[in-house]
């Protein structure tokens, strides 16, 4: 389902895009003619087959599945179900804040997240400093750099999942396009 907004925002429900008509045609012209899609989808070969990324998708997932059905840590999970969505395609796609999308939500359930997201905070200091140090020593073996690509996209999850979303690259690309555009 494809909704249009104002100053033409073509917005599709699955959050694949998110871009004015003019930013999707010159996407689609250097994709076709200069392969930026199929460098993603190598990628992603890559992430899962030698890596076996689909294994580490399929653990966070079900570890946030299960998180979720607690209700207690249910902003944790879901924030980990989306992490283990983008770790199924993560060159590509992208982790960003849902406030990033001004997606609204409901005050109580934005209090209860602040909660939760204070008391994973310093759990979330450590897994997002052990990811530094993974990061850094995949990096060293240069076998190893599109899986440190992926846990260096992931730092920020790592560090606070809670509210977070997993979206297509060109969502990521325009909202950073809109704040320059707003800043000038």
């Amino acid at each position: 389902m494809v909704s249009t907004f104002n100053s033409a925002i073509t917005v599709d429900h699955s959050n694949r895009y998110l871009c004015s008509r003019e930013t999707w045609a010159i996407r689609q012209y250097y994709s076709l003619n200069f392969g930026g899609d199929s460098v993603k989808t190598f990628g992603n070969i890559l992430w899962h087959f030698p890596f076996f990324g689909f294994v580490s998708a399929i653990l966070v997932y079900l570890l946030g599945f299960i998180l979720t059905v607690t209700v207690v840590a249910a902003p944790i999970g879901l924030g980990l179900m989306e992490y283990g969505k983008f770790l199924f395609a993560p060159f590509g796609h992208a982790m960003i804040s849902k406030s990033d999308l001004n997606i609204k939500q409901n005050p109580v359930w934005q209090a209860y997240s602040t909660i939760v997201m204070i008391i994973y905070l310093p759990l979330g200091l450590i897994l997002a400093l052990i990811a530094v140090f993974q990061v850094t020593a995949q990096f060293v073996t240069i076998i190893n750099i599109p899986v440190a690509l992926v846990i260096a996209k992931s730092l920020g999850t790592y560090l606070n999942p809670v509210n977070k979303i997993c979206v297509h690259s060109a969502v990521v690309e325009e909202i950073e396009r809109r704040k320059a555009k707003a800043e000038v």
